[in-house]
């Protein structure tokens, strides 16, 4: 069987593993270079990913995948601290006492939100898809904890559509990030940086013979005669992994949209640490992004030669003018750093970053299968209520199965 896989990030390449060498397979690509969100830089004499990164403790099937191309002894586990930037202040929230200290929960206030990070993990997230995240926070912690807490979060990951997104994805995420110890979070990383995870899966396509096609967009795609054509050649079938309103702009099925946003993340190169050794630092207060990631707090500074932080920005529809040059000034002068102290910066853009996880969203959920051509990505069932790359490696490989069992006749 011929098969065409349009998108080159791990949900692309896993379904490309597990079906060359039974298979002819071409995998298209629009970038110079695969991994989508997974994408890394070059930088100096090491690499650093596009977007911050880390796996959990639950990531069954992202482990397989890892110990398939041997990379399981690359996989660590650190710890995550947290934080908030209110008031002009960092304020640490890992120990007890650190979370007693906050001085913008009241005491009842941190017990209730204790409670809930407590009780995510046995929530059944599937009767909240059509329940406001807002409303849920607000009836089952009161108000002062969703203004002082939840908010921002919300605010900083789904800006203008807050309002919109779903308790089931705001328990996911409570419940995904609540592996956590008296001083910090359980976090997996590929010691050495996840671009090994991508070039290995790169790699194992090219061993089975598949071709891997960059800076090659797919531009049409239309049935002929029981097969598919893609770009002029002729397939079997096709998987896509690009959102489902893009494949029918290209030819594919009509098929509901996925409400997107896009991401802008910028990696900056500094002289010191500037978040007082905390991990992933969430703004409060207002700023052009939602919250400061410290990789070099989370993996050690040694094996860069520098700290690396991260600035990561949602957006939906156009890219705000300037947006870089407005996130690298904010950061700049809210975290007192000089023009000397910084040795390189790096911005990461991409437009369909991640689904929304707005109310209803289950039910715009697309199947596998339409009729002879496929579709994995961000958007399939492994990755609701949150994304994550357990999910798109189970997409992968879950869209793989049903191009198997078509082909069998099953």
């Amino acid at each position: 069987m011929k098969i065409c896989i349009i998108g080159g990030g791990l949900t692309g390449l896993v379904a490309a593993h597990a079906l060359a060498g039974m298979n002819e397979v071409d995998l298209f690509e629009a970038q110079s270079h695969l991994g989508g969100c997974l994408s890394s830089y070059q930088v100096n004499n090491y690499r650093i990913e596009q977007y911050y990164h880390h796996c959990f403790s639950g990531d069954d099937h992202f482990f397989s995948l890892l110990d398939q191309l041997h990379l399981s002894d690359n996989l660590e586990w650190l710890k995550g601290t947290t934080g908030y930037y209110a008031g002009e202040k960092i304020y640490p929230l890992n120990t007890p006492f650190e979370i007693l200290k906050y001085p913008y929960l009241s005491l009842f206030d941190k017990a209730k939100l204790a409670w809930i990070t407590f009780n995510a993990g046995r929530t059944d997230v599937k009767h909240l898809d059509n329940v406001p995240a807002r409303e849920y926070i607000i009836t089952t912690l009161g108000e002062p904890v969703y203004r002082s807490f939840f908010e921002p979060l919300l605010s900083s990951k789904f800006g203008e559509n807050r309002t919109m997104v779903s308790a089931a994805w705001l328990m996911s995420r409570i419940a995904i990030r609540s592996n956590r110890g008296i001083h910090g979070e359980r976090l997996g990383y590929l010691k050495g940086g996840f671009h090994q995870l991508i070039d290995a899966l790169e790699q194992s396509l090219r061993n089975k013979n598949g071709m891997i096609f960059l800076k090659s967009p797919v531009s049409k795609v239309m049935r002929v005669n029981g097969a598919w054509d893609v770009n002029g050649a002729r397939y079997d079938t096709i998987i896509s992994t690009i959102p489902p309103q893009e494949l029918k702009r290209l030819g594919g099925p009509d098929v509901p949209p996925v409400p997107y946003q896009g991401a802008a993340c910028m990696a900056i190169g500094l002289e010191r640490d500037v978040t007082g050794g905390i991990y992933w630092l969430n703004m409060k207060d207002p700023a052009p992004y939602g919250a400061v990631i410290s990789h070099t707090n989370f993996v050690p500074k040694d094996r860069y030669g520098e700290h690396i932080i991260y600035l990561g920005s949602y957006f939906s529809g156009a890219l705000p003018l300037n947006l870089d040059r407005q996130m690298l000034s904010d950061f700049c002068h809210r975290f007192s750093v000089k023009d000397k102290e910084i040795h390189w910066t790096r911005m990461a853009v991409n437009p369909w970053a991640g689904p929304v996880y707005i109310l209803g969203y289950r039910s715009l959920i697309p199947e596998y299968s339409h009729g002879g051509l496929f579709m994995a990505g961000m958007f399939s069932l492994p990755n609701y209520p949150e994304r994550s790359m357990e999910g798109a490696v189970m997409a992968g490989y879950a869209v793989a199965a049903r191009v198997m069992e078509r082909d069998r006749g099953g």
